[in-house]
């Protein structure tokens, strides 16, 4: 029953809570009745398409359900598996330097447009865990060492982000604060474009790999033992995770504590196997983070930028691991 319960919760409420999204918004007068007009409309051809409810919902609302759910899920997986790599709690895109990393590139791409911001973001995102690698690796380095580490790389590309809000001129600075802080009101069809084939495609690898990861828990030796090539393994997760968070990070900019405190959710609801956790943080994650925009939008008169939202929940719930001693796991 308890089994039921979840994967009803994890893999039943993605459609659900997107048609409830596609009722929220700005305008209130374009709710549930109206919605129902613009299906008959779709279904029936003599009934007549209101023009404005269907720009709102199909051009408005239904891209940023959809850019919503991708990041929630891009994010939530690149979190849990990075953890499975690195065998710790604590590790999540943004302790690695990824995170910052895509940030710095895409204000960056902001700042100076040269590049897209896509392919700024993914640059400096596999720069920033490149550098981690490099600076935290040794013969007999642990998982402490990397993520201490990818802390300072971290501190290293959020230095040069505010440098570069520092040298932009007013219009160019709002827009990358805003950016920074976490925001989805600016999807369109255009960046649900841009980013549903890498971050489709990363998730896929990753899911093909679920089981890969299981072995590397048991150390590099044991999966050795099997057949499998540890370092090989990492380095095609990685890319995968640098891939998918490098496009949520372009285009919702930084989700605070995201990718670190859904995985523990989804362990906690599915249990340790990355064969099962991985899976449910793709479903889960894009659910709850739909969730969350939700709230953002109708919770106040004005729009609360979701990465504030991520961190005002993201935070207690440590808190309440931490005193329930469920982050230590080994």
């Amino acid at each position: 029953m308890r089994s039921l319960l979840i994967n009803t919760i994890i893999y039943g409420l993605p459609i659900p809570v997107i048609i409830i999204s596609l009722l929220i918004g700005s305008s209130d007068n374009i709710g549930l009745a109206a919605f129902w007009d613009w299906i008959r409309s779709l279904v029936d051809s003599s009934h007549p398409s209101p023009v404005l409810v269907e720009n709102v919902i199909f051009n408005i609302r239904l891209p940023r359900a959809l850019m919503t759910f991708l990041v929630g899920a891009a994010l939530a997986t690149a979190g849990g598996v990075l953890q499975a790599i690195f065998r710790n709690p604590l590790v999540d895109p943004y302790i690695l330097g990824i995170s910052s990393g895509a940030a710095f590139g895409a204000s960056l791409a902001i700042l100076v447009p040269l590049l897209s911001i896509h392919i700024s973001a993914f640059v400096f995102g596999a720069a920033a865990v490149s550098l981690t690698y490099v600076f935290g690796y040794t013969k007999n380095s642990s998982s402490i060492t990397i993520i201490l580490a990818g802390m300072i790389v971290s501190g290293l590309f959020s230095a040069s982000l505010a440098l570069v809000q520092y040298l932009s001129d007013p219009f160019k600075l709002q827009a990358i604060i805003q950016w920074t802080m976490g925001s989805l009101h600016l999807s369109s069809w255009h960046k649900v474009q841009q980013s549903w084939i890498p971050i489709s495609l990363g998730l896929l690898g990753l899911y093909f790999i679920r089981w890969k990861l299981n072995l590397l828990s048991l150390g590099d030796d044991e999966a050795r033992a099997v057949g499998v090539n540890p370092t090989y393994i990492k380095i095609i997760a990685v890319l995968l995770a640098t891939i998918v968070t490098a496009v949520a990070v372009a285009s919702a900019g930084i989700i605070s504590l995201y990718g670190l405190f859904v995985p523990h959710i989804t362990r906690m609801l599915v249990g340790a196997s990355n064969t099962k956790t991985t899976p449910a943080n793709i479903f889960f994650g894009g659910t709850f983070l739909l969730i969350i925009d939700n709230f953002c939008r109708t919770v106040f008169p004005y729009e609360i930028p979701i990465g504030i939202f991520t961190m005002i929940i993201g935070a207690p719930f440590f808190i309440f691991l931490i005193k329930k001693r469920k982050i230590n796991w080994s």
